[in-house]
């Protein structure tokens, strides 16, 4: 899904004409399974030598670092292997709230970010917060980056030093002009990515995704895997379930991916898009409750107002000479994932507006030395989106679609479109997306996670979830739209995941949690932001 990343009418779609794979493993097909099976058995065979962090310097002592070895084709288990970075904190096995109380170890807890194409490397590091470490006391914390990304036999597509452009423009309702543009840079991106990767490209994608997740269950010695996945984590760990029920403990579902195969991904992105004006209206209405602080107006339409004085500002002279409406755009977006962003850019439009560019700037600015990351997480997004499923190949219907969309939703909907169109020019077989489901009693209780407002992974999303796997139980948070609810703000969500984590306890089918607190507004930026936010 967008930004992450993802996401009218189902006549409408002139899918892909390439060969779609069909995807069973057992419900998976032969050799794939066949291969995952001898992967599986090398990786439990060799483990995992952890040692010292390549960049230890930046990290605590007690992480520790490693590799697991899988195929790049999984129906040729013996060709090309790859390898992926993990990275380890030890069930520390104390009690935070009782010194004299060693806790039961309970295995190893595997995450993955979203995305696709966001490293779970430092995810080890939570255990640190206090809201993890009744978890870590009982778990090893385990990250990974997946294929692709990182040091994982990392994916490019494009000259990283020619990735970052700024300043650039943004149009809501973009001109014949500006789609010709892009619709030209779509093109490259997608020609970029197959004389790159070569034969290697179609091997990127979710099903090889969670046929990697097995091995390296089989790595780290588990007999069955207990996994947290977030938004795009979701359909992963979904997909996991689907392939390999005997091998599940426990899993949590956190901000999910619509996994209906129908809305894999093309109508998923239309829906972030229609999700994302929502809570766009959200920021604004909170910047309104607030004009004391920001003077940005008292409604939510006379912010959108100032926003656009300012996109128009921007367009004709970029602040510090690197940030545009594109910029604008892309940092404001933040504020549909994150509200505990909504301060600092409340802020930093505030002061543009008064004459002071410096707090947008420091918002908005992209920095060359994330170049390389960022263009790798975008190769990575795209390859395993755009090999999961069949998508338009006519521009006629993405035009079509999104003007259509865009004309209640134009906050986020061509900025969406600019971001996936490279799947419209893909080169190479498609996969059919696999039909999630399973019968009662085939796998354990599952937890979702979910707040009614998410704009990245639109709350209907959870509730096909929870129809979809026999067993699992929905927590959500009701009138809030964070995305990413595990170890956040929330202590009800939060006393739910541990209860489940730590002892198997679920609650209701449908429970619900009341919102966690606004953020408070603040009048100027912190001297010290704290760090980056992922984008999925």
């Amino acid at each position: 899904m967008r930004a992450a990343l993802l996401y009218s009418a189902a006549g409408s779609l002139l899918l892909s004409a390439l060969t779609a794979a069909p995807a069973t493993e057992g419900r998976s097909a032969a050799p794939e399974a066949h291969g995952t099976a001898v992967a599986a058995a090398r990786a439990k065979a060799a483990g995992v030598r952890f040692g010292p962090c390549d960049d230890a310097q930046d990290l605590p002592g007690s992480m520790r670092c490693g590799t697991v070895t899988v195929p790049l084709d999984y129906a040729q288990p013996n060709g090309r292997q790859i390898r992926l970075a993990v990275s380890r904190t030890r069930a520390t096995q104390k009690d935070p709230h009782n010194s004299k109380h060693k806790v039961r170890r309970q295995g190893a807890l595997v995450y993955n970010p979203g995305g696709p194409g966001a490293t779970g490397l430092y995810f080890p590091i939570v255990g640190l917060l206090p809201e993890w470490k009744r978890i870590a006391a009982a778990y090893d914390l385990i990250g990974y980056a997946p294929r692709g990304v990182g040091r994982s036999a990392p994916l490019s597509c494009q000259d990283p030093e020619r990735f970052f452009k700024a300043p650039t423009q943004a149009q809501t309702h973009p001109s014949a002009a500006f789609k010709k543009e892009r619709i030209a840079q779509a093109k490259a991106y997608a020609h970029g990515c197959a004389e790159r990767a070569g034969g290697t490209l179609r091997h990127y994608h979710s099903l090889n995704n969670a046929r990697d997740l097995d091995v390296l269950r089989a790595a780290l010695g588990e007999t069955r895997l207990t996994f947290l996945g977030s938004s795009y984590g979701t359909y992963l760990g979904a997909l996991y379930a689907m392939l390999f029920p005997a091998h599940v403990r426990r899993m949590v579902f956190d901000s999910v991916v619509d996994p209906d195969p129908a809305e894999i991904w093309y109508r998923n992105n239309l829906a972030q898009s229609a999700a994302f004006e929502g809570r766009w209206r959200d920021f604004r209405r909170w910047i309104a409750r607030h004009d004391g602080v920001y003077g940005l107006g008292r409604t939510a339409r006379e912010v959108r107002r100032g926003y656009e004085r300012a996109s128009a500002r921007l367009a004709a002279e970029p602040a510090g000479g690197k940030v545009g409406p594109g910029q604008l755009q892309e940092a404001f977006l933040q504020a549909g994932y994150y509200d505990d962003q909504w301060p600092l850019l409340a802020h930093a439009l505030s002061a543009y507006l008064k004459g002071d560019p410096k707090p947008l700037v420091e918002q908005a600015s992209r920095y060359p030395e994330a170049a390389a990351e960022a263009e790798n997480t975008r190769a990575v997004y795209l390859a395993v989106e755009c090999n999961d499923a069949p998508w338009p190949t006519d521009w006629r219907v993405w035009d079509r679609d999104n003007t259509r969309l865009a004309r209640t939703a134009p906050f986020e909907t061509w900025d969406n479109v600019w971001t996936n169109l490279p799947c419209a020019y893909w080169r190479g077989p498609r996969q059919r997306p696999l039909d999630v489901g399973t019968a009662p009693g085939e796998l354990p209780p599952t937890l979702i996670l979910a707040a009614e407002r998410d704009a990245a992974t639109p709350y209907d999303g959870a509730l096909e979830l929870r129809r979809r796997l026999a067993g699992s139980v929905l927590v959500t948070e009701r009138n809030a739209g964070a995305h990413g609810l595990a170890g956040g703000p929330n202590a009800c969500v939060n006393g739910h995941l541990e209860a489940y984590l730590l002892e198997g306890r679920l609650p209701g089918r449908r429970t619900q949690c009341a919102p966690h607190a606004e953020p408070e507004p603040q009048s100027a930026a912190p001297e010290k932001p704290g760090a980056e936010r992922g984008l999925r």
